[in-house]
């Protein structure tokens, strides 16, 4: 829901958009609403694949890796195949895809922006999130280090902290009210983000008017770490 929210607040804008993702009939759907997207089909875990094709679509100015999978296991109940999947999209292909467009940019001389949607889970453990709480955790350190080692190149690397979104799947992942109270309760503004919180935020970390800030973490979790 926020990749294609995102994508369609950007073409509207006037962006020249190339939607990156392994299902196709999203990417149909997506077309038929913003004709103007160019769609492309991959899975981000072929980097033969993604290397090929998103350096021949490139080269971007701006750059939001929103791919990500949450396999909720409790610690004792790990399997190697939720570890290496999910380290493989959340962290492994934000460095593979940031590494392409990077050296796109470097190449233009583009004075570029990256977001990485990372998540309130990088800074407070969750039960059962063991993995998904290390690959975000992990998403935020890479993107302090992408922003020290591009930044000399004009290129900024900033994440957004999302708490629990109002996607379709974030509806049915936290329709159970008992659930939900827990976390709620633990939100000063008593409430959970939706899709245009998380967009507006990418929006501003793309544009000039963030010009001074790399690096950074922009928690929209409505005071959770606080509490």
């Amino acid at each position: 829901g926020i990749g294609r929210a995102v994508a369609v607040a950007l073409s509207k804008a006037g962006a020249r958009v190339t939607a990156l993702s392994r299902t196709a009939a999203d990417l149909e759907s997506l077309k038929r609403e913003c004709p103007g997207i160019e769609p492309l089909c991959l899975d981000l875990a072929d980097w033969e694949a993604v290397e090929a094709a998103v350096g021949a679509a490139g080269p971007f100015e701006l750059l939001v890796n929103n791919a990500a999978v949450a396999e909720l296991q409790p610690f004792l109940q790990v399997t190697r195949s939720a570890l290496q999947r999910s380290f493989d999209v959340n962290f492994g292909a934000v460095l593979h895809v940031s590494q392409i467009v990077a050296r796109q940019m470097i190449a233009q001389g583009v004075q570029g922006a990256i977001v990485n949607v990372s998540s309130q889970a990088s800074k407070r453990a969750l039960r059962d999130h063991a993995v998904y709480c290390s690959t975000k955790s992990a998403l935020d350190m890479l993107s302090k280090v992408m922003a020290m080692e591009l930044g000399p190149h004009k290129i900024r690397v900033n994440t957004v902290n999302p708490t629990v979104v109002m996607t379709d799947m974030g509806r049915i992942n936290w329709s159970d009210p008992q659930k939900s109270a827990a976390m709620i309760n633990r939100i000063p503004l008593g409430k959970f983000a939706e899709v245009d919180d998380v967009v507006n935020s990418i929006l501003f970390l793309l544009s000039d008017k963030s010009a001074m800030t790399t690096g950074s973490s922009l928690m929209i979790d409505g005071g959770f770490l606080v509490s």
